[in-house]
């Protein structure tokens, strides 16, 4: 869609958080029209771009109606309202990812089911329709619960290590997978356009904050065989095929004991996971989201550079107005680059920015990263 470039064609996202906002900045340097659509005033990417309209991507007619102005719609966030996604698609809106992916993505049931129907390895699982259905299972431990809808940044979901276990469900509908015997846990983003070009971005490897449940730490590239690190690739352009999904997808997968891909979850938009390609790769993720939903060429995905990323999360015992701690250590290191999202208000592990540090050595930017991190702080 190059007629996108020297238009007034407008390009509508739905949500302004901080994945619209390096969107937007991604967005700038082709001086694309990008209209935004989220309920917080003054979110993150609201004075980037075009127009930032203020309204609920949950409701159908809000959406209906923010859609018509726009000639292709995008998300930065999966909970949208996909009803009325679904009816711009059928009044000839492009609409990216489409609506029938994004309702299987949505509920992390139909998402498990839709692996085990296209031989996508996954963990075994069983669905049921709520606490009660699970506890009267009487399930063997441990197992991983999942909400089947609304869990978002670490939330809704929990680890049953034992029966007392069950005393603590979560309310509603929910995945319960078996535990699996995890080596390493990784990502590969996968990018596609309407015309059918797939692109892979390297494997990388995630650690977890042990309470929040988010991606604390990541390492580009992961630290695993080529041999493997070329499987998991595969499987991330098998998976985005099988959902015949154009834009970006996050297949998040685990390597167990065994050297055994299993996906674990997907994410349709730009991920936590890519934030290190800003800097690091020939493509951000965030230009070749752009690029796939536009139908332009996409782009060389290569590490320009080893990196490592930090989420800056809120401090614990934290809440109100943000203060930051640490900008000047982080500022006197070689190839460390901070990335603020512009959220107002911290909160205990709310994703307040990130830190990403390359270096020719993997292991010499581990080391900085790791001395930057108990410096960097986002408090009151």
């Amino acid at each position: 869609m190059s007629q996108f470039f020297g238009s007034k064609k407008v390009l509508g996202v739905l949500g302004a958080g901080q994945l619209g906002k390096m969107m937007a900045q991604a967005a700038s340097p082709w001086d694309l029209t990008l209209h935004m659509l989220d309920p917080t005033p003054g979110a993150p990417a609201a004075h980037l771009c075009t127009h930032c309209q203020t309204g609920d991507f949950r409701d159908e007619e809000t959406v209906m109606a923010f859609g018509k102005n726009c000639d292709v719609l995008t998300i930065e966030i999966e909970q949208v309202n996909v009803r009325a996604l679904e009816r711009l698609e059928a009044e000839g809106k492009a609409v990216y990812p489409q609506p029938r992916a994004l309702k299987i993505i949505q509920d992390k049931g139909l998402q498990k089911r839709f692996f085990d129907e296209h031989g996508l390895p996954t963990s075994p699982y069983q669905l049921y329709d709520g606490p009660e259905a699970l506890r009267r299972d009487n399930p063997a431990f441990p197992k991983v619960q999942k909400k089947r809808t609304e869990g978002y940044d670490g939330r809704g979901v929990q680890m049953l290590r034992n029966a007392s276990d069950l005393d603590r469900l979560l309310p509603g509908p929910c995945v319960v997978e078996d535990a699996v015997d995890i080596g390493t846990e990784i990502s590969v983003i996968a990018a596609r356009s309407p015309s059918g070009e797939v692109v892979t971005y390297d494997p990388v490897e995630m650690q977890f904050h042990p309470e929040a449940n988010l991606v604390e730490f990541l390492a580009a590239p992961a630290r695993i065989p080529p041999a493997l690190a070329e499987a998991a690739r595969k499987l991330a352009r098998d998976t985005i095929e099988a959902f015949d999904l154009v834009g970006l997808l996050a297949v998040e997968m685990f390597i167990d004991t065994g050297g055994n891909l299993l996906i674990n979850e997907v994410a349709p938009r730009p991920h936590n996971s890519g934030h290190h390609s800003i800097e690091a790769c020939v493509t951000s993720q965030y230009q070749q989201h752009l690029r796939a939903i536009l139908n332009l060429p996409l782009g060389e995905t290569a590490l320009r550079s080893p990196a490592v990323m930090l989420n800056l999360l809120g401090e614990e015992g934290h809440a109100g107005p943000v203060r930051y701690a640490g900008v000047e250590a982080v500022l006197r290191a070689p190839d460390a680059f901070l990335h603020l999202y512009g959220k107002h208000e911290t909160r205990p592990f709310r994703k307040m920015g990130h830190l990403t540090v390359l270096d020719a050595s993997l292991e010499r930017a581990i080391e900085c990263a790791r001395a930057l991190k108990p410096q960097l702080k986002a408090q009151t």
